[in-house]
């Protein structure tokens, strides 16, 4: 069955071919770029882009937006279109992760009979209390999370739920592909990810090895089999989930990739994407990154001020043992370019065990020494500890369906436990660790509370009429600080794994765990009394988006699904 994106990406390619065929004989060919053109609506859009003779390939509905085919007068003509708010260049998003070390047969006619999955202990569903609910029954069933990934591939703990029935909704390809088997993950890390979400396989003592085991799956492929995609591929996932979450009854949504912000969140296309689900009822949960442990490494989606942004914890390989738990070097810390703290909490993220075929993946093909010959791998990354908290929220929404976006982040925030020294001061700052260590089995039972997100307006901020800042300043020695706040909130930008540890059981933030003192974005109000973000800071060369055209460089930086990080 061909879907919407993909008529219109063989009508565009036709299209393509009639350009070139009915051009003069001696006279060059006009050069095209990929573009994404934001209009005051998607029928805007799509007029302006077909009156100036451009080649529409995606239909974006979530941001008003198309994808196209454009030469550069086309453009410039559409610069001067009154309906067109923006013009973005569709940017590379591409993964990090090692070369294929050989090439990729054939796609099989069928499925290859899956090998039988031995028992193993995941270790991190007990670590976040999810074991716990288990016991009592909430496994996630009738919650589906949807996972925006490399795709998707039919193992046993993820084609069933723990009663033995399918629970694959459905398989969208938003890469292009058209193939039959265009949906399989040849890189391994969307299998990796979503059987930390949802793998109904169990340890040797009966125990769940997913977060929640019996959560249905839509599986939607944005990457390719070396982890490459656009712009425009990630929106067009995203675009729809956002059309087809009632059907599914997408609650959950997973984004384990990260690129380098560029922009202002709200002027970033895969931001406003991410805050249109968050708008619509849809948890969103994204990696923090793993360019830590340096400041202001939080990427896109991760610097949404709205959705859940997740770093990484590792037990050092003593589960049993918290007292040499540490944050995961690689965990990206904040706070973002609009001063917001980032990351909102943490979860397990050091090698993490999950399932990934050896023989077709590439991930296990790059790094066979990770992989137990079976079924199973390890893997470290916030893109790990992101699925942790998926799956976390497909329980909490199990439990009460009722909860919005904004009450699963606070049930998840305010029943986190944050890593202490053995002085009973904070090991690692709210910018490090955000609220702490996720634990679902508290954030499940905990008494009603409020709303995170305070003080900010996802409408007003959606339509454009306000932008917001956090609350984060720099002092002019680079130390960072929370205005308001006791000194017990600064950071010196230190980061340690040595020192001993404790998650506390106690909430030992105050209710400023939430950090939802947001302001308007304003000069004088946001940097009126320290040295903050200079030019250099803010952004590496000092370029700006504008409000004509968006991106006003060639966008080469990197978006990753699978950047290696060594274990931790």
């Amino acid at each position: 069955m061909t879907t919407r994106n993909q008529t219109c990406w063989t009508v565009g390619a036709v299209l393509a071919l009639a350009t070139v065929l009915l051009w003069p004989a001696g006279q060059a060919v006009e050069p095209v770029s990929s573009m994404l053109v934001q209009g005051e609506s998607l029928h805007a859009a799509l007029e302006a882009v077909q009156d100036a003779g451009g080649v529409i390939t995606h239909e974006l509905g979530i941001i008003s937006a198309v994808g196209a085919q454009l030469t550069a007068d086309q453009v410039e003509a559409l610069r001067a279109d009154d309906s067109i708010r923006r013009i973005f260049e569709d940017r590379a998003v591409e993964t990090a992760g090692k070369p294929v070390k050989k090439p990729i047969p054939d796609e099989p006619k069928d499925n290859p009979a899956p090998e039988k999955i031995s028992p193993v202990d995941t270790f991190y569903p007990t670590l976040v209390g999810a074991d716990r609910l288990h016991s009592q029954g909430i496994t996630g069933a009738g919650v589906t999370v949807a996972v925006v990934d490399t795709g998707y591939w039919e193992l046993p703990d993820l084609k069933n739920d723990t009663d033995g029935q399918l629970r694959v909704l459905n398989k969208y390809v938003a890469t292009g592909e058209r193939d039959t088997f265009a949906w399989e993950d040849h890189s391994g890390h969307a299998t990796h990810v979503s059987s930390i979400i949802l793998s109904s396989g169990r340890n040797a003592a009966g125990q769940f090895n997913g977060i929640a085991p019996n959560a249905n799956l839509v599986a939607v492929k944005a990457f390719d089999e070396n982890g490459h995609g656009t712009y425009a591929s990630v929106v067009d996932a995203l675009d729809y989930i956002l059309v087809k979450s009632n059907y599914f009854n997408i609650k959950v949504v997973n984004l384990s990739f990260s690129a380098e912000p560029n922009s202002f969140y709200r002027d970033d296309p895969i931001c406003q994407a991410v805050m249109k689900l968050w708008e619509a009822g849809i948890v969103v949960v994204a990696s923090a990154g793993n360019l830590g442990p340096d400041p202001m490494t939080i990427g896109v989606p991760g610097n949404v001020p709205y959705i859940i942004t997740v770093g990484a914890m590792t037990d050092n390989y003593t589960p049993a043992d918290p007292a040499d738990d540490h944050l995961a070097s690689f965990s990206a810390a904040g706070p973002t370019h609009a001063g917001f703290v980032k990351p909102d909490l943490v979860a397990p993220g050091g090698h993490l065990l999950g399932l990934m075929e050896r023989s077709w993946a590439n991930i296990a093909l790059d790094h066979p020494e990770y992989h137990d010959t079976k079924s199973h791998y390890v893997m470290s990354g916030t893109s790990q500890a992101t699925a942790v908290v998926s799956g976390a929220a497909a329980l909490i929404l199990e439990s009460d369906p009722t909860l919005t976006p904004d009450q699963v982040k606070y049930r998840l925030m305010a029943s986190s436990h944050r890593a202490e020294n053995l002085a009973g001061g904070p090991a690692y700052s709210v910018l490090q660790q955000g609220a702490g260590m996720i634990n679902v089995y508290d954030a499940v039972h905990q008494p009603a509370g409020g709303d995170a997100n305070g003080g900010l307006n996802l409408a007003l901020d959606l339509a454009g009429n306000q932008q917001y800042a956090g609350p984060v300043r720099q002092n002019p020695d680079g130390s960072f600080y929370i205005h308001g706040l006791p000194p017990e909130y600064s950071w010196d930008r230190s980061y340690s794994k040595t020192e001993a540890v404790l998650w506390s059981d106690a909430v030992l933030w105050s209710d400023a765990v939430l950090w939802s003192d947001a302001v308007l974005w304003s000069d004088a109000v946001l940097w009126s009394d320290a040295v903050l973000w200079s030019d250099a800071v803010l952004w590496s060369d000092a370029v700006l988006w504008s409000d004509t055209v968006t991106f006003s460089r060639k966008l080469t930086e990197s978006a990753s699904v699978n950047v290696w990080v060594e274990q931790e």
